[in-house]
């Protein structure tokens, strides 16, 4: 293993987040209108508490019993992949008085939902939300269809206080991302080739330019990659997190 991943290995285990009541990793950080704590369920999977709120982000039943989590005031889907939009996860975090917001392939298999199209602006449960693209320019099936194709998912910018946090979806380092402003915090898939590599990754990141960044989806790409191509910005603290 190269020397510096050493380093960066040796430092994460020092610095891991405790457990939140869920078992799971959770980062906790101060915002203008109080905590925002942000639970790491795994791959695309995450729920924040804010505000008194939980918002779960692609819940995946794959990786957890959702019928332990707490339920949903609010439920972002980034896309229609079963990995990303799964009904049986969906059943357990869902009430009659959750919002949800999807996208328009998404509202094709599940009824209820506020659609959101890339552009679109909305405040939903006194949460500031902003759809943004998530697509793939380089990666494509065997039939030359890109694995995401513009315009079908989103991603999402949500604000928290002061706090904006990017959670990016299924995408690669699409130019869209030079034009989003004061992200404090954000996700990036790296999973090939599916989305990201670290590469490109590192170059989304120099796009966005976030305080934080947690690489997420990330399979079985090496984050520690991404920790080696960023350590020339020292603006942007990468931090590993059991996002697979």
């Amino acid at each position: 293993m190269h020397y510096l991943a050493v380093i960066a290995l040796c430092l994460m285990a020092a610095v891991a987040p405790p457990a939140g009541e869920t078992g799971f990793q959770q980062d906790v950080f101060d915002t203008s209108a109080g905590p925002l704590a942000i639970t790491f369920i795994g791959h695309g999977s995450l729920m924040l508490k804010f505000e008194g709120k939980v918002i779960h982000v692609d819940p995946f039943s794959r990786l957890t019993d959702y019928s332990r989590l707490p339920t949903a005031n609010l439920i972002l889907l980034t896309h229609h992949h079963g990995d990303h939009l799964d009904e049986a996860a969906l059943r357990y975090v869902r009430t009659e008085n959750s919002r949800l917001v999807l996208t328009a392939a998404c509202a094709e298999k599940v009824t209820g939902g506020m659609v959101m199209q890339n552009g679109d602006e909305r405040t939903v449960d006194g949460i500031h939300i902003e759809a943004v693209p998530a697509y793939n320019i380089v990666h494509r099936r065997d039939n030359g269809e890109p694995y995401h194709p513009k315009g079908v998912g989103n991603g999402y910018i949500c604000t928290f206080g002061d706090v904006r946090v990017y959670i990016a979806g299924d995408t690669e380092n699409i130019p869209e991302m030079g034009g989003l402003a004061n992200i404090n915090i954000a996700f990036l898939p790296m999973n090939v080739p599916y989305t990201m590599t670290p590469e490109m990754a590192a170059d989304a990141a120099r796009k966005v330019r976030p305080r934080i960044l947690y690489p997420y989806h990330y399979s079985q790409t090496d984050p520690l990659k991404l920790v080696d191509l960023l350590q020339d910005e020292p603006d942007i603290e990468v931090r590993i997190r059991s996002m697979q």
